[in-house]
């Protein structure tokens, strides 16, 4: 038997054992679109939604927008103001979330289904009707200003803002997604009223569920909860832009014993053909993994840092490897061209058998890991689905994993590894670094 038949059984294996194979496509009267996977072993519903547009749909002028919008939400609407509705959420257990990021305005609700009539009517409150009152936008904002200032001096959050300023200049992706004080001071009522009305519509909604309801029962929960949404969303087009200041060393000086390190570099679309090795590859290279090249490097052989890791960002608008570490301040520059030097080998040789192999089998065999929730799967869904990857994908991606060749990782490796394009950001005070 060969390896790709023993990948592809264990692929078939896992798909069988956990996968919720059973998802369903339900299109509600009133025309909303939702994946479904049904199960009654628990009386649950858990919901999880994106509207497309997130941050980046901030005015100009005014980044926070969208973040700040997500604490309004439940901060009263309709009949109740923000006490009594958050008082109609625990006397019912119901939980309604709010988030924003740079590409999404998510929810996510979970409920009962023996409550499922009051929160679906929360839901479509919150959704249509948030008062966005004086006295709570005032509260909000001083959490968020508060928050702001407590991570004025923290190097993980500056190191991240940094190279976002710099990888994405110009770009909406370069605006922080909290904002700044300036902005969030700045930021009324109308702004958030402006957002609401462009981003939250029918047309760029997505939603998946997981729980104790059938196709016709979540048909009618679409339109009860996003049925009077506008049907048409108004969002600012936002233009595709590559990874910028490749090549560029910053550094963010801040009075700390430990620097934190962000390097990225431009990576590979979603739906590039070769995401799927490029995927293997970086696992090979800095997955998180204890067999990673970066994490023996750095931490077993060197001892440089704690912990060390890489990943592919494939947004909406842009295409990013990235990966980062914290370490002593004496000890960064040499981390650094470790991290440079393994990014270096690996795009020149690309991986060895037994890596590829590995690789493989362990991204088969954890992929039941992201299906082991309701709440999981809802998100795993709701991911597929904003990502356009079909509603089979569950089914077919252990068995896209098992049919990558090493020639494949070889050639994806050697496309997006290359040291000469990092772009380095760290934010402390690293001994022999200027920037």
């Amino acid at each position: 038997m060969t390896m790709t038949d023993t990948l592809d059984r264990a692929a078939a294996g896992a798909d069988r054992k956990k996968s919720p194979a059973s998802v369903q496509v339900v299109a509600s009267p009133g025309g909303v679109h939702a994946w479904l996977v049904e199960e009654h072993a628990v009386p649950l519903l858990a919901l999880e939604f994106a509207f497309v547009g997130g941050a980046s749909q901030d005015p100009a002028g005014r980044p926070g927008v969208a973040n700040m919008l997500s604490g309004m939400l439940d901060e009263g609407a309709g009949p109740y103001d923000s006490d009594a509705f958050q008082t109609q959420l625990a006397d019912h257990a119901i939980e309604l979330r709010f988030s924003a990021d740079r590409d999404t305005f998510r929810g996510s609700l979970k409920t009962l289904v023996s409550h499922l009539p009051k929160a679906v009517e929360l839901l479509r409150l919150a959704l249509n009707e948030a008062r966005l009152e004086p006295e709570a936008i005032a509260r909000v904002r001083g959490q968020i200003e508060a928050g702001l200032r407590h991570d004025a001096s923290n190097p993980d959050v500056l190191a991240m803002r940094a190279f976002n300023e710099t990888a994405f200049a110009g770009h909406p992706y370069g605006r922080p997604v909290r904002g700044s004080l300036d902005s969030v001071a700045a930021i009324n009522r109308d702004d958030l009223s402006a957002f609401r009305a462009g981003v939250l519509a029918r047309d760029n909604l997505h939603v998946a569920a997981v729980g104790a309801v059938n196709a016709d029962v979540l048909g009618a929960l679409l339109d009860d909860a996003f049925g009077d949404l506008p049907q048409a969303s108004d969002l600012t087009q936002v233009a595709q832009i590559e990874l910028q200041g490749q090549g560029v060393r910053r550094v963010v000086e801040v009075e700390t014993p430990q620097s934190v390190v962000r390097f990225g570099a431009p990576g590979v679309a979603r739906h590039d053909p070769d995401y799927m090795a490029a995927h293997i590859a970086n696992h090979i290279l800095g997955g998180g993994v204890f067999s990673a090249r970066l994490f023996r490097e750095v931490r077993e052989k060197r001892g440089l840092a704690y912990g060390v890791s890489s990943a592919l960002y494939p947004m909406r608008h842009a295409a990013m490897f990235f990966g980062g570490t914290a370490t002593k301040n004496e000890r960064v520059a040499e981390s650094i061209e470790v991290i440079s030097a393994e990014i270096a080998r690996m795009g020149a040789e690309g991986p060895d058998e037994d890596e590829v192999r590995l690789a493989k089998q362990y991204l088969i065999g954890s992929y039941a890991l992201h299906f082991d929730t309701s709440s999981k799967i809802a998100g795993q869904l709701l991911h597929l689905s904003l990502e356009k990857m079909g509603v089979d994908y569950i089914d077919r991606r252990n068995h896209l994993v098992a049919s990558v060749t090493r020639e494949d990782v070889r050639r994806a490796a050697a496309r997006i590894f290359d040291a000469s394009k990092l772009l380095v950001v760290t934010a402390g005070k690293p001994v022999g670094l200027t920037g």
